[in-house]
């Protein structure tokens, strides 16, 4: 049973439209509750730019505010709220088996907290877990590419290389026979992509590929994936526009090419996975993924918690060429 010595941390909230503060919380439950419970002092965090911007700057539309939810959110949309779904820490009281070990959690930015033991996943001995951090987001670029089907020969291209488009296409160019070209509009990416072993472009004029990825989060990036996809192709749609609408050029080409545009959401996963998968399967995968060095180069800075308000309010700007922005924890952070 946990050692329920520490009842409070302190927490990441989102006040209000752009504003935020570190407050203290519940670690969690205790008592005869802390049965099959682990608890865990926070490592890392990492704050997912895309969809944490828009809860930040109060642009989740109201109709989403359920289905937006994350696993351990405490507070209700649009704020106050705690949100955040990638979290590395060590086990301090728990189950024999989990005592001391590293673990991924989809937990917000909190010093420390207690979850039910089958929300951890341990991180593998392979994985540093300075990288571990990034988990949530290969889990949504493993349930896109189950979305996508890339097929033996296919070619692919993704447009938008932040975190998860990045991810996206160095899984895909690990498929045998798959040529993936990664485009994005700042030629800074250039040597990240590269680094992950596949073609870049800052814009290409072909118009045939198999197999089109959109993940820039603008309305003229998903404008520009219509445009390379070939006869029968498909798009997946991987960014999410929050209370933003996007005008699409559905005439020219789009009926005589017979495209497919689809959805893909990390909430659900591919019918085609079911039932042999579910999400703790998924996410142990993830983790699994990421022992290759190469992907640190997607973890673009790093802060202190205590200064997480600051740093939330500049990495939801956007514009900055961040990518994964890792938070550093220390015992101190308790208090």
């Amino acid at each position: 049973m946990p050692d329920t010595s520490v009842q409070t941390a302190r927490a990441f909230w989102v006040t209000g439209p752009g504003k935020s503060e570190i407050r203290e919380a519940p670690v969690g439950p205790g008592g005869d509750s802390c049965a099959n419970m682990v608890e865990v002092q926070t490592l890392y965090s990492a704050i997912s730019r895309g969809t944490e911007s828009l809860v930040f700057r109060n642009r989740v539309p109201e109709s989403e505010y359920d289905r937006m939810r994350a696993p351990f959110q405490v507070g209700e949309f649009p704020y106050p709220v705690c949100y955040g779904y990638a979290n590395v820490g060590r086990v301090v009281s728990g189950p024999d088996h989990l005592r001391g070990r590293m673990v991924f959690c989809l937990f917000p930015h909190q010093t420390r907290y207690r979850v039910p033991v089958d929300a951890v996943i341990p991180v593998p001995p392979g994985v540093p877990v300075e990288r571990a951090i990034l988990a949530a987001n290969m889990e949504t670029a493993i349930n896109g590419l189950w979305d996508a089907d890339p097929r033996l020969g296919d070619k692919v291209a993704v447009v938008g290389c932040g975190v998860v488009g990045a991810l996206m296409a160095y899984l895909a160019n690990r498929i045998p026979g798959v040529q993936v070209t990664a485009i994005d509009k700042d030629p800074d990416r250039r040597a990240l992509l590269e680094g992950l072993g596949t073609g870049f472009a800052t814009a290409t004029a072909d118009d045939d590929f198999d197999l089109v990825i959109h993940a820039s989060g603008h309305p003229e990036g998903l404008r520009v994936a219509l445009s390379l996809a070939g006869q029968e192709a498909r798009i997946v749609e991987m960014s999410w526009f929050g209370d933003r609408e996007a005008s699409l050029p559905l005439g020219r080409g789009f009926h005589v090419r017979r495209l497919t545009l689809r959805s893909s959401q990390v909430g659900g996963i591919n019918p085609s996975q079911l039932p042999r998968w579910n999400y703790r399967r998924r996410l142990a995968l993830a983790l699994s993924l990421l022992d290759d060095p190469a992907l640190d180069a997607l973890i673009s800075g790093e802060s202190r918690f205590e200064e997480l308000p600051a740093t939330m309010a500049r990495v939801s700007q956007g514009g900055n060429g961040e990518l994964c922005h890792r938070v550093v924890y220390s015992p101190d952070d308790d208090s």
